[in-house]
């Protein structure tokens, strides 16, 4: 599996996540800050990526199709309490995107 960290989210989270023997790269680091929604939705279809994100308009305007999206619920939360809330729920959200589901609501 493959993830792509939209902007909003931290770059650490590429560390938590390849520490979950998970790749990952950071929108900021592949594509830049600014780049729009649409860009970030081809980029994670013709990368065949899992996109992590807390942006909403992922879910709306760019549904996962070609890619799949994970839409992380977790408010402005610092980073230390980010990978802790993680911690607790990516087996489930692993299991699901192995089984084949392409859109992961966490809360």
């Amino acid at each position: 599996m493959r993830c792509l960290i939209d902007a909003q989210l931290p770059p650490g989270l590429c560390r938590w996540l390849e520490s979950q023997g998970v790749d990952a790269e950071h929108v900021g680091d592949v594509l830049g800050g600014q780049t729009p929604d649409a860009a970030i939705a081809e980029y994670a279809v013709a990368n065949a990526l899992v996109l992590l994100t807390k942006d909403d308009d992922f879910r709306l305007r760019h549904p996962p199709g070609g890619y799949r999206l994970v839409w992380l619920r977790c408010g402005n939360i610092t980073n230390r309490v980010l990978h802790a809330w993680l911690d607790q729920r990516w087996p489930e959200v692993r299991r699901r995107l192995e089984e084949g589901e392409v859109f992961v609501e966490v809360r």
